[in-house]
């Protein structure tokens, strides 16, 4: 496991909860000591960016990404609730990765109102953003509005565009016939734009 390389050849002392191991990690930098947590949590951000990415080898690509991002993030921000916190970070990392494309250039094309496709990700409603902690904040904002819509928009929503499932299969796990899953799709994408336009004024 590549976290090993970050082992010291004495033992750390051992810490009863994620609380200590931040502090420690803060008060030394020792990547040891982050390591040994981060390998307490690996299999969970490993099963969270694979839900996302659905591809193992960039779920395991992300895994060691997000390693390397809590090096300075965990040194900037006193976190208090490790656990979900990371959660946080992993979903958000795998959001921005699916907003690329960069693994199925075509999962999210659809067809709009004028017959043309365009890049149908939920992430596409986001601004450009350059800035980590504004991306971050948008995405917070996209998920808190995706729990405002109605349940049958969230529940496309969530298969289709997170979960990358195809129409038939939408209406397969959700019950509902091909046109009520095409009409929550169109209706949910644009309640959502909506609710993240005026959240954000």
């Amino acid at each position: 496991m590549f976290l090993k390389l970050f082992r010291k050849s004495r033992p750390t002392p051992p810490r009863s909860n994620a609380a200590d191991y931040v502090a420690a990690y803060r008060a030394t930098g020792d990547l040891a000591i982050l390591g040994e947590l981060y390998e307490q949590h690996m299999e969970l951000i490993y099963a969270v960016c694979y839900n996302y990415l659905r591809d193992e080898e960039e779920a395991k690509d992300a895994v060691m990404s997000l390693f390397e991002q809590l090096i300075t993030d965990l040194r900037k921000h006193d976190v208090q609730q490790f656990g979900p916190w990371l959660h946080s970070v992993a979903r958000n990392y795998c959001l921005m990765q699916l907003r690329k494309n960069q693994a199925h250039p075509k999962a999210h094309l659809v067809t709009n109102a004028s017959g043309e496709l365009v890049d149908g990700s939920l992430t596409a409603l986001l601004p450009d953003e350059t800035d980590p902690l504004d991306q971050e904040a948008d995405l917070t904002l996209m998920e808190t509005c995706l729990k405002t819509l109605p349940a049958e928009q969230q529940t496309c929503l969530t298969l289709f565009y997170l979960e990358r499932k195809t129409y038939t299969e939408v209406a397969d796990l959700s019950g509902f016939d091909m046109k009520q899953v095409k009409s929550f799709l169109q209706n949910g994408r644009r309640n959502l734009k909506i609710c993240m336009r005026k959240e954000s004024l």
